[in-house]
């Protein structure tokens, strides 16, 4: 997949992981959105690299989206351990 569709499928996996995650994060919803993009590229790398499952090039791939909604959900989580709910 092309740079572009990792943004893309980023910003996808940071809203869904704020649907599962609710709450008030401490960097508001631009963070929360770029711990999503994060999240995917972290994601694809953990699936490829430890999971012998590589991101395949198709865009619409279940282990692909699993793999960033995944990611971002885990650095969602650490984000908020580490910075706790500053916004109180």
């Amino acid at each position: 997949m092309s740079f572009v569709a990792w943004i893309v499928l980023g910003l996808v996996a940071g809203a869904l992981a704020k649907l599962l995650l609710p709450g008030r994060d401490p960097g508001g919803p631009v963070v929360t959105t770029l711990i999503g993009v994060a999240g995917s590229f972290v994601g694809g790398w953990i699936s490829a690299k430890f999971l012998d499952r590589p991101v395949t090039a198709q865009f619409f791939d279940l282990a692909t989206w699993a793999s960033a909604i995944g990611g971002a959900l885990v650095l969602l989580i650490l984000y908020r351990i580490v910075f706790g709910n500053s916004r109180d």
